[in-house]
């Protein structure tokens, strides 16, 4: 009996963290071999042709290197213990739309208008499976911050 229980603990433990890896880690990937693989996968999806893939390579690099900077810029802020003051906030949100409203014209501007809308369509399911994943993390704090005080 001991060894049977010991066997299905070690069972349950093996199972439970071969499903914890989710495939490659992308944050140790360089920002090359992330464009790389993010254009090779718009190959696929949207049927690009090369002079299409290297514009849009160009296009994925820019942005690619700019998220990293700023990614950057946060980590240091992050080490020193500083927060962004609320103008700041607002500043790197307006950018952030700016940069979305830009991509989409050069998007527009590189494929063909039924690759566009596949393009759109995918672009706009990434975007709302991502706010799913960030939504329940934040209504769930916020939920946590609507509490009221616990009384000793």
């Amino acid at each position: 009996m001991k060894k049977l229980f010991l066997a299905l603990v070690v069972l349950t433990s093996f199972i439970g963290n071969s499903q914890n890896k989710k495939g490659l880690k992308k944050s140790n990937l360089t920002v090359e071999q992330k464009v790389e693989l993010l254009s090779k996968k718009m190959k696929l999806d949207l049927d690009l042709t090369d002079t299409q893939l290297t514009e849009v390579k160009k296009l994925l690099t820019i942005q690619a290197s700019k998220r990293e900077e700023l990614k950057q810029q946060f980590k240091d802020k992050k080490e020193k213990g500083e927060k962004p003051s609320s103008d700041e906030i607002f500043a790197m949100q307006n950018k952030k739309l700016d940069d979305q409203i830009a991509m989409k014209a050069e998007m527009k501007r590189i494929l063909n208008p039924e690759q566009y809308a596949k393009w759109e369509k995918l672009h706009s399911e990434r975007e709302h499976k991502m706010k799913g994943r960030f939504g329940k993390k934040a209504k769930m704090k916020m939920e946590d911050d609507d509490l009221p005080p616990m009384k000793d």
